[in-house]
């Protein structure tokens, strides 16, 4: 597989108006960008799968369970599966890599 530029998968953002695009999904995990506009409301609601936010641009605060964190670029943030969580006073337009293990939706019910 050849090396992904981020840049690239937030243009296909652009193109698709989609607030994600998933570009990597494997049996064990997947991969996908994120990103929100500043102000957005985060329509997240609680996933099946463990995640993990790597915070490439922007500044926000995410509320995971009852705790509240600031985040900015370089941040990681795990999320637990079925830990409702969401990102909120979004100041900078937010884009996040999201890790799913195992692949997002994979272990929701039909």
């Amino acid at each position: 597989m050849e090396p992904i530029q981020i840049d690239d998968i937030v243009e296909q953002l652009d193109q698709k108006d989609e607030l994600f695009n998933e570009f990597l999904r494997r049996d064990s995990m997947s991969l996908e960008v994120y990103r929100l506009e500043a102000g957005a409301t985060d329509p997240q609601d609680p996933h099946t799968e463990d995640e993990v936010y790597y915070i490439v641009t922007g500044s926000a605060k995410i509320r995971i369970g009852d705790d509240v964190h600031p985040v900015e670029p370089g941040d990681i943030i795990f999320v637990e599966r079925e830990v409702e969580h969401y990102f909120f006073d979004i100041e900078s337009e937010l884009v996040t890599l999201i890790f799913f293990a195992p692949p997002y939706g994979s272990l929701a019910e039909d």
